[in-house]
């Protein structure tokens, strides 16, 4: 049985983009007879805002979407706390108290997700009275695992190249995991067997399908779209105010012609699909 799951962080209201996205997951799982889990990824600290996820719920609903919702990242601490330890236990983490400014300060190689940390702090021990973030040891877990492949539904058979992205994060200092961390444990607890988000995180699955061979998880198909772009080209992004669902329901649009119309790739006035 497909599984998929639409997994929003409340740190701003749903875009287009997230529309977009949903209606995707969602027609993937209900037109094979699975299964569409919504998700709230909530652990980003004070830029959460747990009043967003209603608004999430009704902006689903005013899509004509129908959903199964999964338990909360917030309710799931300890399994991120339990599997990071795990992982520190067996050498494949390290402690890292850089800041984001001395590692630009390094003028390190860039990757196609930014900067990539140079491992500076590689073979550090854990201080308790210094705050750090872990981070994961890239050439000695895939010394462990060997070649790993994993799937995309449009781009086909990968091979895993986790070393593109360096030693990334794995806990933050300022939260109880990072995204590839709490995404990965999620995915597999929920049953995702069919992840489906934007096409600017196909790089972030290489490292997803290490953490999955190091814990032992069970390997989803991935599915990852184009992107809407506004009319500068750059996608859709909370950060930068791009107009909201919640919005486009206050002014009474119609939520079902809009799903449809995103399914049939008819966007509104400068919104494009980005090309292959």
């Amino acid at each position: 049985m497909i599984v998929t799951r639409f997994a929003p962080s409340p740190n701003g209201p749903l875009h287009l983009g997230h529309a977009y996205s949903a209606v995707l997951a969602h027609d993937l799982a209900r037109n094979a007879g699975g299964r569409f889990l919504l998700r709230i990824e909530d652990i980003d600290g004070p830029r959460s805002r747990p009043e967003l996820t209603d608004a999430f719920r009704r902006d689903l609903e005013w899509l004509g979407l129908e959903w199964e919702e999964m338990p909360a990242q917030s309710t799931r601490l300890e399994s991120y706390e339990e599997a990071a330890r795990g992982l520190l236990r067996r050498g494949y983490l390290y402690p890292c108290t850089c800041t984001r400014a001395e590692i630009e300060a390094l003028e390190p190689r860039l990757g196609s997700q930014g900067a990539i940390y140079p491992g500076t702090c590689k073979g550090a021990r854990l201080d308790p009275a210094k705050p750090a973030a872990l981070r994961l040891d890239v050439d000695r877990a895939m010394a462990d695992t060997g070649k790993l492949v994993w799937e995309d539904a449009l781009a086909g058979k990968q091979v895993a190249d986790p070393r593109e992205a360096g030693d990334v994060v794995i806990v933050r200092k300022d939260a109880p995991a990072s995204y590839h961390l709490a995404a990965t444990l999620d995915d597999a607890a929920d049953g995702v067997t069919l992840v489906t988000r934007g096409a600017d995180l196909f790089p972030a699955t290489h490292i997803h399908r290490l953490l999955q061979a190091l814990l032992g998880l069970p390997v989803p198909r991935w599915h990852h779209h184009a992107l809407l772009l506004d009319e500068s080209g750059r996608k859709l992004a909370k950060r930068r105010g791009s107009p909201s669902l919640a919005d486009r329901r206050s002014t009474g649009e119609d939520g079902l012609l809009l799903a449809e119309q995103l399914r049939l790739h008819r966007f509104p006035s400068g919104i494009s699909l980005a090309s292959a």
